[in-house]
């Protein structure tokens, strides 16, 4: 049974930061797409970021929004990943998800849509204030 796990989420100040966890277990992340969610009440799950990777190399893609601010990283030993979230704005709060697909894809993404991912933690809270 695949089961992922957040962890790591809080409350900071603007500019501050905070690194989120997303552990799996059940089987390894490899060759599977994995991505960072957010949401807010009242909107669409938004992406933020995805990886993918062999355990040697990996793609990673992240939203506009997020670019050079957040940063997202395999821990193959710990079969975790992590989303390093930098400059953070109150813009940024949100839950935060990690979301895994079932099935093997070429293309991992930040667009891809919510719908198609069939794995997902119950979420860790970022709350950034101004």
């Amino acid at each position: 049974q695949v089961q992922l796990v957040e962890s790591g989420g809080g409350a900071v100040q603007a500019g501050g930061s905070l690194t989120l966890s997303c552990q799996v277990s059940g089987r390894s992340y490899s060759d599977y797409c994995l991505a960072w969610f957010r949401q807010v009440p009242g909107k669409e799950r938004e992406g933020v970021s995805s990886i993918l990777t062999d355990l040697i190399t990996f793609d990673v893609d992240y939203a506009e929004s997020v670019k050079g601010r957040f940063t997202v990283s395999p821990d193959s030993a710990k079969n975790t990943v992590y989303l390093q979230m930098n400059g953070l704005k109150p813009e940024d709060t949100a839950m935060y998800y990690c979301a895994m697909l079932s099935g093997r894809r070429s293309y991992c993404g930040s667009n891809i849509a919510a719908t198609d991912f069939d794995y997902w933690g119950r979420g860790t809270q970022v709350t950034v204030s101004s």
